[in-house]
């Protein structure tokens, strides 16, 4: 793959996630817009999700603080391309991560995955978003309008009657998105990785995919197939660093 071929796919795959934050954000009402080289909101986002998403490596802060409440607690913006430095505008590196992408047609993983299952229902959704969390009581993140957003799939990976994990999958043009994956126990993390991959080729076949990760599930990932293909970097206003993706 070229510089020039990686280039277009982080490009491709920051804007799928802008779609996903987009997405959250019209669950919850809050309006949202984006521009040529920025997606932002006007209005603070539900917590773990930014106020603004850099869609190209020529983004500058002028492209889109004005349109962001950088005044209230947990303001924070998705460097995709690790281009900016925003200290002088009051911010701090919070962390880096990795754009990784998956070609569509490469063999399974060789974990067997386990059955999932779509999160149909505001009932299953909040036995979802708990079993994200790690327990009740859980942020007021994952609303029931997600379910229907015809781009946004939400999947619960299940052992019987057991919920084992979880993946969100959002299709925008020609890839889908992968994130909030989890295993209810960390050692089901590899089957976790492997049900969601199938999944999303059953879904949606012959489509790549795309995502970010750091630390152990970025291992994970790339062992899944994927390949690290540039970083990103998250930025949160000075004193507010609960504020993340």
């Amino acid at each position: 793959m070229t510089s020039a071929e990686t280039t277009l796919i982080r490009a491709a795959a920051a804007r799928n996630n802008a779609d996903w934050c987009a997405s959250v954000c019209r669950s919850h009402g809050i309006a949202n817009s984006f521009g040529e080289t920025a997606w932002r909101s006007a209005y603070r986002t539900p917590p773990y999700y930014p106020d603004a998403v850099t869609l190209r490596p020529d983004a500058v802060p002028a492209d889109f603080l004005s349109e962001i409440d950088t005044a209230s607690p947990g303001c924070s913006i998705k460097d995709s391309f690790s281009a900016l430095d925003l200290t002088l505008n009051g911010f701090v590196e919070f962390f880096t991560a990795q754009w990784m992408h998956r070609p569509a047609g490469l063999p399974a993983p060789v974990t067997p995955p386990l059955p999932t299952e779509r999160v149909s229902t505001a009932a299953r959704l909040r036995d979802w978003q708990a079993a994200w969390h790690g327990g009740i009581p859980a942020p007021d993140i994952f609303r029931p309008a997600l379910l229907d957003d015809p781009s946004v799939l939400v999947l619960a990976l299940h052992d019987g009657e057991d919920l084992r994990g979880g993946v969100v999958l959002n299709r925008s043009s020609g890839l889908v998105g992968l994130s909030n994956l989890f295993a209810a126990d960390s050692s089901d993390i590899a089957a976790a990785w492997s049900s969601a991959i199938t999944a999303a080729a059953d879904h949606f076949p012959g489509l790549p995919l795309v995502g970010y990760e750091h630390g152990d599930h970025l291992t994970h990932a790339l062992a899944s197939g994927f390949t690290a293909i540039g970083p990103l970097r998250i930025w949160v206003a000075s004193g507010h660093i609960n504020h993340e993706i």
